[in-house]
């Protein structure tokens, strides 16, 4: 019976000497039991993100045709997502040079001067017409038969940051002197001066000819000149303002949308990008002539010559 007592009070005082050191394992145990708790957070949260595109007229379509893939990406990234529309592609470039949009649906001018001049990156190709031309129109009556007869006349183009409407058809000037060239907010109102007389000839992309030219009533037009490059379709871009680490969660989720919701808001997420090159080049040319929005004092004569170093 001794023993047995001497054996059991072994056992106790051992217990007792060890319940210290168990204590502090526990307690250091415990933030690690909190940190792995915390860290199963599926998605970090990014705060706000605004998607930018251009509307022209049509604001509350293009609200409406984004809503779903808004509320989606609002979810998904468990973000505020608002969806801001640009009228034309002047108030679009504005948006992007202060890198105020978080993601972008750009027309390829937009995607070619967000690329060069702002650092946003793309991610993936938009829906477009395959076989996109640039193209100036003329009232049917015209005398005007080819571009060198535009010497010397007005011009109407589109806002700077349309490929079709602005860098292609400028391109396509090179060498001439203009009496005036005038810039229209929209493609319809391009369509609209040349009908009134208040331009010889305008420019616009052939898929907005065909859109636009059976509105303008009493209105008949002739093709003067087309451009053989095919535009490549915009682009899906992602703002350099986003963190790297978080532009990867973006380009996972944007990768993994329900075909139906990236249909709807004009993107593929399976398909590779265009190549853009081709458009680098001809907005460098542009460039040379008006390194940055032309003055009222460039556009009338506008004399289309590279500009003289000073």
């Amino acid at each position: 019976m001794a023993m047995l007592y001497n054996n059991s009070k072994a056992k106790s005082r051992a217990a007792t000497q060890s319940s210290p050191s168990r204590r502090w394992w526990l307690l250091w145990l415990l933030p690690l039991w909190l940190v792995a708790g915390c860290s199963e957070a599926p998605v970090e949260r990014m705060g706000k993100l605004t998607l930018g595109t251009v509307s022209y007229d049509e604001g509350q379509q293009t609200l409406d045709r984004y809503a779903r893939f808004k509320d989606y990406l609002a979810q998904q990234t468990q973000s505020v997502v608002e969806v801001e529309p640009a009228y034309n592609e002047q108030r679009a470039l504005e948006r992007i040079r202060s890198r105020s949009w978080s993601l972008v649906f750009a027309s390829p001018g937009l995607t070619a001067l967000a690329i060069q001049q702002a650092q946003y990156e793309p991610l993936f190709p938009l829906q477009g017409v395959n076989n996109r031309r640039s193209i100036l129109v003329v009232r049917k009556d015209s005398p005007v038969r080819a571009i060198a007869d535009l010497a010397d006349r007005p011009v109407a183009l589109g806002q700077v940051g349309s490929i079709t409407g602005y860098y292609f058809p400028l391109y396509n000037l090179y060498g001439l002197t203009l009496s005036e060239l005038m810039f229209a907010p929209t493609p319809r109102m391009v369509l609209e001066w040349v009908a009134s007389g208040k331009a010889a000839a305008g420019a616009l992309s052939k898929e907005e000819f065909d859109q636009q030219a059976a509105q303008i009533a009493g209105a008949a037009f002739r093709i003067l000149a087309a451009d053989s490059h095919v535009v490549p379709t915009g682009a899906l871009l992602v703002s350099p303002a986003i963190e790297r680490n978080r532009q990867e969660q973006l380009r996972k989720i944007l990768r993994e949308t329900p075909g139906i919701l990236a249909q709807e808001a004009g993107f593929i997420p399976n398909a590779p990008l265009p190549d853009y090159g081709y458009l680098f080049s001809v907005v460098e040319r542009v460039r040379s002539i008006f390194p940055d929005t032309p003055n009222a004092a460039q556009l009338k004569p506008a004399r289309l010559f590279k500009q003289q170093s000073r």
